[in-house]
């Protein structure tokens, strides 16, 4: 205890030098009264604020047993702290707003980011974590599961929906179906994606742990997850509470990041079989692809190769994009698919990522179809004449 103790201090004063980053208390915040938990505590909400900077696999301060969903919330201290508009990494400063004591030696503590322009307090984001004691100090969770213990849980297959008082049995099972078709494809086994449905995004900022965000003002809808392992986490906030929808084309990317990380796959491929399997926006691939030949293969001197390096969004709007590129893409996946199987499909996914130039997409296409830059345009006029409408 002693050694634990003279650690506790030297920590302590470490964090008290770096003002920047640690946390900032005032004297009307009730802390433990016990001396050592009350410098345990404080020391261990440091360590987790700057560990949530790292990657969320360095982090030393999450509750290991509540990881996936703490990894949720962490995606949202990143650079927490800094100001574009005044030029400060460290303009937000970390307020301690207030710590509760809970069962089970934890505790909720409320966090607030402020910044202080010419005596006026900006601020940037209100958090929302739970502590839970060990043997070494404090690990931290999101309040997702204890904002959630009251809700019901329905299982099909590997997947799990968690909601506050219906779901859709249909969908439900109708989402469990297309997936197990993807994962089929993938050659993936036993992944599990656990759902939280909430009615709009407010809700879902709420349960996962964030009171506020100032980024977030006036949005009405989003989607967040996280993957760890064999498992996806999906909390989702877009008036969906029972489960009476979902995107077939968001289904594709959701399978795939259970087997390769989608940073690391060629992006326009993966949009592309996206749009074959689930068409995006509500309509089918077949809606999208006479949307397309309307408003964009109507020209006879398109240049597919230009499309590529500078992307076009033929979409409704900015926030409803269909690029032409991925369309373009979508259309040599089917051909791929049909002719060599789904292994071709996957091969040209992955011969690396989105770079200018696309070299790399290039030499894969051309060793598969024998579609070269130099005949792209030809070629891809040719699959678009023999497209059905």
């Amino acid at each position: 205890m002693k050694k634990l103790l003279i650690w506790v201090l030297l920590s302590f004063t470490f964090f008290a030098r770096s003002q920047n980053k640690s946390l900032i208390i005032n004297d009307n915040i009730r802390l433990p009264k016990d001396s050592l938990e009350r410098l345990i505590l404080v020391k261990s909400i440091n360590g987790f604020l700057e560990d949530s900077q790292k990657p969320n696999e360095e982090n030393r301060f999450v509750l290991l047993t509540e990881k996936i969903e703490t990894d949720i919330l962490l995606d949202e201290f990143k650079g927490i702290q800094k100001s574009g508009r005044f030029k400060d990494d460290y303009f937000y400063k970390p307020y301690l707003t207030n710590l509760v004591s809970l069962p089970q030696s934890q505790y909720l503590i409320k966090l607030a980011y402020i910044g202080i322009n010419e005596k006026t307090p900006i601020t940037v984001a209100n958090f929302e974590i739970i502590a839970h004691k060990t043997d070494e100090g404090f690990v931290f969770s999101s309040p997702l599961i204890r904002n959630t213990q009251n809700w019901k849980v329905a299982k099909v297959g590997n997947c799990i929906f968690h909601y506050e008082t219906a779901i859709n049995k249909t969908k439900i099972n109708e989402y469990e179906k297309m997936a197990s078709v993807l994962d089929k494809k993938l050659k993936s086994v036993n992944k599990i994606t656990e759902f939280y449905s909430c009615e709009d995004f407010s809700a879902l900022q709420k349960l996962i742990g964030v009171d506020y965000k100032l980024e977030y003002n006036g949005q009405s809808e989003n989607t967040f997850s996280s993957v760890l392992g064999d498992k996806k986490l999906i909390v989702t906030g877009n008036h969906n509470a029972n489960f009476d929808s979902f995107d077939p084309h968001d289904l594709w990317h959701d399978r795939l990041s259970l087997v390769v990380s989608r940073r690391k796959v060629y992006k326009p491929v993966d949009e592309a079989i996206a749009f074959v399997y689930g068409g995006s926006w509500g309509m089918t691939w077949q809606e999208i692809f006479n949307i397309f030949k309307t408003k964009v293969a109507n020209d006879k001197n398109a240049d597919w190769v230009g499309y590529k390096e500078k992307p076009f969004n033929f979409g409704e709007s900015q926030e409803k994009d269909l690029m032409v590129d991925h369309i373009v893409n979508a259309l040599i996946v089917k051909k791929l698919e049909k002719e060599k199987g789904f292994a071709a499909v996957w091969e040209l996914l992955n011969c690396g990522k989105y770079e200018k130039g696309n070299e790399n997409y290039y030499k894969s296409l051309e060793k598969l179809t024998g579609i070269t830059k130099s005949n792209y345009n030809e070629k891809v006029w040719e699959l678009i004449d023999n497209e059905k409408i």
